[in-house]
């Protein structure tokens, strides 16, 4: 195949692996605007609902990492 092609290839793949960060951003606004939501309504589960939060967060970050990653990898190929 052509060398260009390949290139243009592992770009546009690099963009679409940034997309999954992209929905990790989305779900994790989201996950914070209904654990702040569900602090008002109940105060005194204050601190589990904001455990459970943080440890949502931690999963979807690392559906980032990993998108990520693989963009930097994508992006260090189209660069040879």
């Amino acid at each position: 195949m052509n060398k260009y092609f390949l290139k243009g290839l592992a770009a546009l793949g690099s963009g679409i692996a940034i997309l999954g960060g992209l929905g990790a951003a989305i779900g994790i606004g989201n996950a914070t605007a209904f654990a702040v939501e569900a602090i008002a309504r109940q105060p005194e589960v204050a601190d589990q609902i904001t455990v459970t939060l943080l440890l949502g967060n931690l999963f979807m970050l690392t559906t980032v990492l990993a998108s990520f990653t693989v963009s930097i990898l994508l992006l260090k190929i189209a660069k040879e």
